[in-house]
């Protein structure tokens, strides 16, 4: 099983995410990323599903036109673990 991430390793992980924010409320990240348009965001979202179904690890999403949020947590770790960061 996969272990949450606490402490020191998490700060030392996060630091290092550009863009990404711990979401108030729960142990999550999140981003939001914007594109040219919904064609663009669309294939965005698609190569991330490949590499999320390769990695059994799916993301929480949100798309609007060319605007996608993305949440990540580990279910089975209640929170923010390796998985979330690689």
């Amino acid at each position: 099983m996969t272990e949450r991430l606490t402490g020191a390793p998490r700060a030392e992980a996060l630091a290092g995410l550009a863009g990404w924010s711990e979401v108030d409320g729960r142990d999550a990240i999140a981003k939001s990323f914007r594109f040219r348009d919904f064609n663009e965001a669309f294939g965005f979202m698609a190569r991330v599903a490949l590499y999320a179904e390769r990695a059994d690890h799916h993301p929480e999403w949100f798309n609007v036109y060319n605007r996608v949020e993305i949440t990540l947590s580990t279910h089975d770790a209640g929170g923010v673990s390796e998985k979330d960061i690689a």
